[in-house]
C-alpha cells in the first residue's frame, strides 16, 4: 500500500505521464497537415486521398475511445496505454515505408487512429480515479498534452522533412513516440482503492429521483447508463460542442487567407487559438474545481458559440488573433470538463467506458465539421453560413447543458435539505 504522501505526489507522475501521452500521440495524428504537401509532391498521391486518412483517423478514434475505454475499466490502464505505445511507433514506421497510397490510408489512417483512442479516454479515466480534489485541474492537465501538440509536434515535423524527406521523419517520429511513450505508459498504475470510488453511482436499491441511475450502488447495467438522462445529455452536449468548433477551427487558415491575411500569419492563428486552449483548461479547469463544473460548462459553451459568431465581423490579423484567445480558451477550457461530470454521475468503475462512449459522440461531431464547411464554400464561395450554422449549434449545445440533472452530491443535499 503506498503511503498517503507517497500516494498524494505520485498522482502528479500520472497527470505528468498522461500529459505527454496525449501530446505525442494526437501530435503525431495531426501532423499529417504538415506532411500533406511534401507527400504528395513526392509520390503524386491525391490530396484529398492523403487527407482522407485524417477522416479515418476521427472515425477510428471515436469507435477506439469506445473500446479502449472500456478496456480499461476491465483490465486497468497500464496495459491499454502499452498496447497503444507500442502501436502508436509501429504505424509511424509502417507509414513511412507506405508504397501505394491505400497502404498509407490502411497505416496512417486506421493503425494511428487506433493507437492514438488508445491514451486519452483510458488517461482521463485514471487521472480522475486518482484525484478527489483538483480533479478539474488534473483533468484539464492531462488534456493540455493535445494543446502543447502542435506547438511541438508540427513544427518538429516541418524541421525534419526539411533536414530529411518525408519518409525518414515519419521514421524518426515513430522512432521517437517508442522512446517517449513505452518508459510513460510503465509509470501508469491504477489509483489505490478509496471510499470514494463509488461517489456519483447511484444509491443504493436504486432511488427513483430524477438524476439517479436504476442500480446497486457502483455496479449499474451499461444499458442503463446509456438511456439515462445524464448520459443523454452529456453525450448530445459534447457532440453539438465538437461539432460546433471542428469546421471553424479547421477552415480558420483559409477563411483568413481570404480576409487578405498573409498565408504564414494565417498559420500563425492556430498557434494561438493553441496556446489559448492551454491557458483555457487552466483557468476553466480551476475554475470547475471552485464553483462546480455545471455552470463553467455552460459559460464556457456560451463563449465558444459569441465568439463563432464574431468571426463574421473580423478581417484583421489582429481580430483574428483577439478572437482566436477567447475562441480558443473556451473551447480548450470546456473539453476536458465532460469527463469530470461523467466520474460524478457515475462513479469511478465505469468511467473508461462511459466517457468513452461520450468521447465516441464527440470524434463523430468533429468528423462532420471540415466536411461540412468544404461544402458551404463550394457551394456559396465564403465562409459565412459556417460561422452562422456553427454559432447556432453552439448555441444550442449551451441550451443542452443547461438540462443536465443534479449531481448526486447537489441531490444528497436536497434531499437532507426536504428531510428535516
Amino acid at each position: 500500500m503506498m503511503s498517503h504522501s507517497h500516494q498524494g505526489s505520485y498522482r502528479w507522475v500520472i497527470v505528468a505521464a498522461g500529459a505527454l501521452m496525449t501530446c505525442v500521440a494526437l501530435g503525431a495524428m495531426f501532423s499529417l497537415a504538415i506532411f500533406q504537401e511534401p507527400i504528395a509532391l513526392d509520390t503524386g498521391w491525391s490530396h484529398i486521398g492523403i487527407a482522407s486518412a485524417m477522416t479515418l483517423n476521427f472515425i477510428v478514434m471515436g469507435i477506439g475511445g469506445f473500446v479502449w475505454g472500456a478496456a480499461s475499466d476491465r483490465f486497468g490502464p497500464r496495459a491499454v496505454v502499452l498496447v497503444g505505445a507500442a502501436l502508436l511507433g509501429l504505424a509511424l514506421v509502417l507509414s513511412s515505408r507506405a508504397v501505394t497510397l491505400l497502404q498509407f490510408q490502411l497505416t496512417y489512417g486506421i493503425l494511428v487512429g487506433i493507437a492514438a483512442s488508445t491514451f486519452f479516454a483510458p488517461m482521463i479515466a485514471a487521472t480522475t480515479a486518482w484525484f478527489d480534489e483538483h480533479r478539474g485541474l488534473a483533468v484539464s492537465l492531462v488534456s493540455a498534452g493535445m494543446g502543447v501538440a502542435p506547438m511541438t509536434i508540427s513544427p518538429f515535423a516541418r524541421y525534419l522533412i526539411s533536414a530529411y524527406d518525408w519518409r525518414t521523419a515519419m521514421l524518426i517520429i515513430g522512432i521517437g513516440a517508442w522512446v517517449l511513450l513505452l518508459p510513460a505508459a510503465l509509470l501508469v498504475r491504477r489509483a489505490p482503492e478509496s471510499a470514494d470510488d463509488d461517489v456519483g453511482a447511484a444509491p443504493v436499491g436504486g432511488a427513483t429521483a430524477m438524476g439517479s441511475l436504476p442500480a446497486e450502488r457502483g455496479s449499474a447495467r451499461l444499458s442503463d447508463v446509456f438511456r439515462s438522462p445524464q448520459f443523454i445529455v452529456l453525450g448530445l452536449t459534447f457532440f453539438a460542442c465538437c461539432a460546433a468548433h471542428s469546421g471553424p477551427i479547421f477552415h480558420m487558415v483559409s477563411y483568413a487567407t481570404i480576409c487578405g491575411v498573409a498565408p504564414m500569419a494565417a498559420v500563425s492563428i492556430y498557434s494561438v487559438e493553441g496556446l489559448a486552449g492551454l491557458g483555457g483548461r487552466l483557468i476553466y479547469g480551476s475554475l470547475a474545481d471552485r464553483v462546480g463544473v455545471k455552470p463553467v460548462i455552460v459559460g464556457g459553451l456560451l463563449i465558444q458559440a459569441i465568439a463563432l459568431m464574431g468571426y463574421l465581423f473580423v478581417s484583421r490579423l489582429g481580430e483574428f488573433y483577439a478572437l482566436a484567445i477567447i475562441f480558443g480558451s473556451a473551447y480548450g477550457g470546456v473539453m476536458p470538463l465532460y469527463a469530470v461530470l461523467a466520474r460524478e454521475y457515475f462513479g469511478q468503475k465505469i468511467i473508461g467506458t462511459v466517457f468513452g462512449a461520450a468521447t465516441m459522440l464527440s470524434s463523430l461531431g468533429m468528423a462532420f465539421g471540415p466536411l461540412i464547411g468544404g461544402w458551404i464554400f463550394d457551394h456559396f464561395a465564403n465562409y459565412s453560413w459556417l460561422f452562422i450554422g456553427s454559432a447556432l449549434v453552439g448555441l444550442g449545445a449551451a441550451a443542452i447543458a443547461l438540462a443536465f440533472p443534479p449531481l448526486p452530491g447537489e441531490r444528497g443535499r436536497q434531499v437532507v435539505g426536504t428531510a428535516e
